[in-house]
């Protein structure tokens, strides 16, 4: 068994040792609690791994959604030196940019109680979803290099997006950089038809409710008020994304030796970030994040129409903003007392940036950056703004959802989806799914307590809380 140090009964340590490779520590983020839970899975083996990467500076570290994943866990964040250190695919994930929009609205919970099974089913008819739904803005080849390059910009370009739509999206929904040469034919293929779609899994766009302000001066940053309507919609670059990163798991795993990388667990694979192979995955990285962007732009457009459809012209969805959990980023941080330019991998876990910083928003830099935490479809969702405290531990990072407790096929026994679908809507939740799957493999006790998990990183310091959301209709694949 991994020996785990308790520091303050929410940060936990694992000292490097030299004997298993490490390069330096795990730093983990709980409470007594979920260290419990997460020791049920070989996420914190994967933590310690992760500490065994060439040019890894600052700790390993572990958000309290932190549950195993491929090579990397999912709640995960390592920094490598930009020079000197590597990229792995792993320490990005299959679903690359995978995200949240928040979008606010003009709607008080009580006119769209009345017609939530109305809405639910119109959203449901107008956003395809499931592994192989097919989006209803058909793109030529040299549109989709052109959606590879400027993301959610092209949406703008188009007509698909407001002026805010871009402002309120990190990155301004578009990374420089991206290069859809290096992206294969067979991810273009597979990810030309689905712009504007949810896909399968976990992912889902969830009608909620704001239920209590926590921070008041940050939700008149962010127009909040309590019964006011909002929407998550959760989703990333579908199988394009997918694609790029089995690409290069394979070129990199095969490259491995030439650059004489050796490590425990071969679903690390990784090349230098300056080398060719660096070089073209990030580039293929960047584009599959753009092409996220877009789609959830996309999802934006026809999600207006939805809600004009069953409450008329008066509607407005403004995004209140967009946040990626699934990235790797040049960044400079503060590291040993020093400036150092690292590619942040956060694999799960959400940017996190403090007030102040010259990449938020104008609307918020005076109270932080927001950060979206969807839990599960049963229970509730959070707003929260960046802390110094994630500056300083976390490279400007914190968790990114409640994090898996169960496997998928451990919550799908002894239940039926009208079980669960009744169960739901006793608690005042309209479930609509492409696939029966799509609503048992993602049961609310499927997940950690959100709440504890959020009170981690309050009490920590990465970030504040600012309002808790609750759930009244959702839609999945």
């Amino acid at each position: 068994m991994i020996e785990v140090h308790t520091e303050d009964g929410i940060r936990f340590r694992i000292p490097r040792q030299e004997s298993l490779g490490m390069r330096t520590d795990v730093l983990v983020f709980a409470s007594p609690e979920l260290i419990e839970q997460i020791r049920r899975d070989l996420s914190l083996r994967q933590a310690v791994n992760v500490a065994t990467l060439p040019g890894i500076v600052g700790p390993s570290l572990a958000m309290p959604d932190i549950h195993q994943g491929y090579g990397f866990p999912i709640g995960g964040v390592a920094a490598t030196d930009w020079e000197e250190g590597v990229v792995s695919p792993g320490g990005v994930g299959f679903d690359i940019n995978c995200g949240v929009r928040l979008v606010t609205t003009n709607l008080e919970k009580e006119e769209v109680r009345s017609k939530i099974r109305e809405l639910v089913n119109q959203a449901f008819r107008d956003i395809p979803c499931g592994t192989g739904g097919k989006g209803r803005i058909e793109l030529r080849e040299k549109e989709l290099d052109e959606v590879l390059v400027k993301g959610a910009r092209w949406m703008l370009e188009k007509g698909f997006a407001e002026e805010r739509d871009i402002e309120c999206a990190e990155e301004g929904g578009r990374l420089e950089g991206a290069d859809p040469a290096h992206v294969s034919n067979r991810a273009k293929e597979r990810g030309r038809p689905q712009l504007g779609t949810i896909g399968s899994g976990n992912h889902f766009l969830e009608i909620q409710y704001v239920e209590q302000i926590h921070h008041p001066e940050a939700a008149r940053a962010m127009n909040l008020h309590e019964g006011q309507v909002v929407v998550l919609i959760h989703c990333g670059s579908r199988g394009l994304g997918h694609q790029v990163c089995t690409d290069f798991l394979a070129e990199m795993g095969s490259a491995m030796k030439r650059y004489g990388i050796s490590l425990p667990d071969r679903q690390l694979a990784c090349v230098p970030i300056q080398s060719e192979e660096g070089q073209a995955y990030l580039a293929a990285m960047r584009a599959s994040a753009n092409f996220a962007w877009a789609n959830r732009q996309a999802i934006l457009h026809f999600l207006r129409d939805s809600f004009r459809r069953v409450f008329g012209n008066h509607v407005r969805l403004t995004t209140l903003y967009d946040v990626c959990h699934n990235i790797a980023k040049r960044e400079r941080h503060e590291v040993d007392g020093k400036k150092r330019d690292v590619l942040v991998h956060r694999k799960g876990a959400t940017r996190a940036f403090p007030s102040g910083h010259r990449e938020i928003p104008a609307v918020y830099r005076h109270v932080g950056q927001p950060v979206l935490i969807p839990g599960s479809m049963g229970t509730a969702s959070w707003i929260l703004v960046g802390a110094e405290g994630a500056m300083k531990e976390t490279f400007g990072s914190v968790c990114h959802g409640a994090g898996r407790l169960m496997s998928r096929t451990a919550a799908k026994k002894g239940r039926t989806a009208k079980q669960v679908e009744k169960e739901l809507e006793e608690r005042g939740v309209i479930v609509r799914s492409e696939t029966k799957d799509g609503i048992l493999e993602e049961i609310p006790e499927a997940y950690k307590d959100v709440d504890e998990v959020i009170e981690v990183v309050h009490k920590a310091g990465l970030a504040h809380k600012v309002a808790r959301l609750r759930p009244m209709g959702v839609i999945k694949g």
